[in-house]
């Protein structure tokens, strides 16, 4: 009984002002503010069901669509791009997480090695960070020069436009997270072994380099932030409202149908004349379980 109560909606935890801020209804929300966790299951379960339809809409029409996943550290990036491919076929929802450029990338135009890796038709590529790796890490750190910096800006938008002309479907998120909760996310990190090898030298000089990183995407946004490809920041201190709102915007950016195909008749099993040799001879794994 207790149980229900708490799930029940709340008679005097929420004011009017409070209630606005809540568009799932303040009785899917905690004392906290954070969605409940019945909730946020049932809507995710609901919004990759539409992302099965989106994939067979995009492979059935031959889309191209590349969404771009940029932010900072434990922002929740890889999250939501987890979320997204879940119940998604890899072999038209694709996932794209280069490492650091060998030497001879290094050396080459810039946009290069990323371009191998654009859609075809009937594919989704997301892009777990990308290009911008230029205008935030890279310039924070001083990986790059500034001249190299300064030519990006000026590249980047000429080149997303160039995609968007030739029929790439382009979507940009940026995942926003407070200081506070970095350090929060860090600091789990940290203390979990099993967790801590996602706490990264770069991960501490980003934390280090907050304000920085902060200059580095307000500068981002005023060159790169164009019509032809905006960028869409996701607020993402509460990780589950991040998710669903992200996956529930790439879904309304398409104006797809049902084109998941029927039911098939599975086929009878064909018998013919052979004799497998004894089972005796194959090597199990030890039985543990």
């Amino acid at each position: 009984m207790a149980s229900e109560q708490a799930l029940g909606p709340p008679s005097e935890e929420y004011d009017d002002k409070t209630v606005e801020g809540m568009p799932a209804g303040p009785e899917n929300y905690n004392k906290k503010g954070r969605l409940r966790k019945s909730f946020y299951e049932s809507e995710l379960a609901r919004l990759q069901e539409e992302l099965v339809k989106l994939q067979h809409w995009v492979s059935d029409r031959g889309e191209r669509v590349l969404i771009i996943f940029e932010g900072r550290g434990s922002a929740g990036k890889g999250g939501v791009i987890k979320r997204i491919t879940e119940r998604t076929s890899p072999r038209i929802v694709k996932v794209v997480a280069l490492p650091k450029p060998t030497e001879r990338e290094q050396s080459q135009w810039y946009f290069q090695r990323y371009v191998e890796h654009l859609p075809a038709a009937g594919e989704i590529v997301l892009f777990d960070r990308s290009w911008y790796n230029r205008s935030n890490v890279e310039w924070v750190m001083g990986f790059c020069t500034e001249q190299q910096h300064q030519e990006f800006l000026r590249s980047c938008p000429e080149f997303e436009r160039m995609l968007v002309r030739s029929g790439i479907r382009l979507l940009k998120y940026w995942f926003s997270v407070s200081w506070d909760e970095q350090r929060r996310r860090f600091e789990s990190r940290n203390e979990e072994p099993l967790k801590r090898w996602k706490l990264s030298e770069m991960d501490l000089e980003e934390h280090r380099l907050y304000v920085k990183y902060s200059q580095a995407k307000d500068i981002t946004f005023q060159y790169t932030d164009i019509k032809q490809a905006p960028w869409y920041v996701v607020p993402s201190d509460d990780k589950r409202t991040a998710r669903l709102n992200c996956i529930s915007h790439i879904l309304s950016q398409f104006d797809y149908t049902n084109v998941v195909p029927d039911p098939v008749d599975l086929p009878e099993r064909e018998d013919i004349a052979y004799v497998r040799p004894p089972i005796s001879e194959q090597t199990f794994v030890d039985l543990n379980y």
